[in-house]
């Protein structure tokens, strides 16, 4: 198994309101977890940081080897369930605070089976031989009206609204979170990013820059192209490879 991350201001924001943590959590088995946080002042720092600390440690600290599918997925749903308790009572704490909120996206990899979840609009893409699929689907306002057949598939990257979320963990008192689970053959890579590289960066973008190349050169080319393209939002990137 093989792990890279990073994540970058971007060229306009005063402050990084990413956050992103990767990580062996057992023998043949990684974690990856990717937030991006959204509130004024520095409260959007602050969710992801809430949310991003509880995520990762719950599953890393409860996962077993030996669970199997349906316990994973109970583990890593009340793992986001319980980031979004916490985001939630702190954002009440002062008026600061108040409707601060970070998207989630976090995928475990154990052997060949992926299990992931998801809020918001940062996404997960599987990556294999010839071909790469967005698995995640976007908790935003244009994508709701995409699948109302309101607007086309090319209207969502100009829409004046393409940046408005649906979903968000610590907003409300609960969330629903979506769940995915894989497990795909051969040689393959999952990636986790914020909307600030997938906001650039095409599947055909990420493909080249991704598949079968070093890691870590894969993240920084992606961080790159996303800051020559604009960079008007923190980037944030996660790779697991098998």
């Amino acid at each position: 198994m093989y792990l890279a991350s990073n994540t970058d201001i971007g060229k306009i924001r005063k402050e990084n309101q990413d956050r992103v943590r990767v990580g062996m959590i057992g023998d043949n088995t990684a974690l990856a977890v990717v937030c991006d946080g959204m509130g004024g002042a520095l409260s959007g720092g602050v969710a992801s940081e809430v949310a991003i600390a509880s995520i990762y440690n719950r599953i890393a600290e409860n996962y077993r080897p030996d669970a199997g599918a349906n316990s994973i997925r109970n583990l890593m749903l009340t793992a986001v369930h319980g980031a979004n308790t916490l985001v939630y009572e702190k954002s009440k704490e002062d008026i600061d605070k108040n409707g601060m909120g970070t998207t989630c996206v976090a995928a475990l990899v154990a052997g060949r089976k992926c299990y992931i979840v998801s809020v918001g609009d940062s996404r997960a893409y599987l990556m294999t031989e010839n071909k790469i699929e967005q698995i995640t689907t976007d908790h935003t306002y244009v994508q709701m009206l995409y699948e109302q057949g309101m607007i086309t598939k090319e209207e969502i990257k100009t829409h004046h609204m393409k940046n408005v979320i649906t979903k968000a963990v610590g907003v409300e008192a609960d969330v629903e979170v979506d769940y995915f689970e894989l497990e795909p053959e051969g040689n393959f890579t999952i990636l986790l990013c914020s909307d600030g590289m997938s906001n650039y960066c095409t599947d055909e973008i990420i493909y080249d820059f991704v598949f079968g190349k070093n890691l870590d050169n894969a993240v920084a080319d992606l961080i790159n192209y996303s800051n020559e393209k604009g960079g008007k939002d923190n980037i944030t990137v996660a790779l697991i490879a098998n």
